[in-house]
């Protein structure tokens, strides 16, 4: 029998591999997937790289490789943002190594915040992990983001800050909440825990809508009001930037 077209065995093997790096448990390297697929490494790697130019597959700092952002895409159509936080990763790390701190994706979730992904701070004094934890809307930047941008409302009755069990004034919030529209991003200070301190910025679904917000965090003695603005802006652009690799195309300045 005939062995198959060449064109057809690079379809096999490309194929092989994006399966073993959407399987695997941690992230492989090119070496371990052409272990794997039985390729040589040099065909291996020829095959990844052109996974990585289409958005199939994207390669770490380390070398390993990841699912690409086209399933992010994909993900986001379909609401499966749990699944975006794979393809979100890079995006958090390179907000954690640009501001050192405590790195969060939050989504809506039964009328709060949960938090979906995490990068730990470089600090010893830093934020504990949040993956998986439900916190409240109005005490959180990620959950600002997310009421000020209509993707969740904010529970009846009162709305007390965790930390000293004041009420939050409605109308005061209100106002913060148009403000967190007009800049682009909210922060909290002590309205989680005593010393805490967040900045989050929205996150855009292919659609144009918000599907989630993302997070700085980190104790106040290191942010103080000129380092928040900073932090915000960080927060900012890699926001953007993973709404874009989401599918999200921003409108420029002058565009009809």
């Amino acid at each position: 029998m005939n062995e198959a077209p060449t064109g057809t065995q690079a379809v096999d093997r490309a194929a092989r591999l994006l399966i073993e790096v959407v399987e695997a448990d941690a992230a492989p390297s090119s070496g371990d997937l052409a272990a794997s697929a039985g390729l040589a490494k040099s065909t291996a790697s020829r095959l990844l790289f052109a996974l990585e130019r289409n958005g199939l597959v994207e390669r770490g700092g380390d070398g390993s490789y990841r699912a690409g952002e086209l399933f992010a895409r994909y993900a986001a159509r379909r609401g499966g943002l749990a699944d975006v936080a794979l393809v979100a990763r890079p995006h958090l790390e390179r907000l954690g190594e640009l501001t050192g701190e405590t790195v969060n994706l939050g989504v809506e979730q039964s009328g709060a915040v949960q938090q979906v992904a995490q990068v730990d701070s470089r600090h010893v004094l830093g934020a504990a992990n949040w993956v998986g934890r439900l916190v409240p809307l109005h005490a959180t930047a990620l959950g600002k983001v997310l009421v000020a941008y209509g993707v969740a409302a904010l529970p009846a009755g009162p709305l007390e800050r965790l930390t000293d069990r004041t009420v939050t004034d409605r109308g005061a919030l209100g106002a913060e909440l148009d403000e967190v529209r007009r800049r682009g991003w909210a922060v909290t200070d002590g309205e989680l825990e005593p010393g805490l301190v967040a900045v989050a910025a929205p996150v855009f679904g292919p659609r144009g809508a918000v599907v989630a917000s993302l997070s700085v965090t980190g104790p106040s003695v290191r942010l103080g009001r000129a380092r928040v603005r900073e932090l915000a802006g960080h927060c900012a652009d890699q926001a953007l930037a993973l709404s874009e690799t989401l599918g999200h195309r921003a409108r420029r300045e002058g565009a009809a």
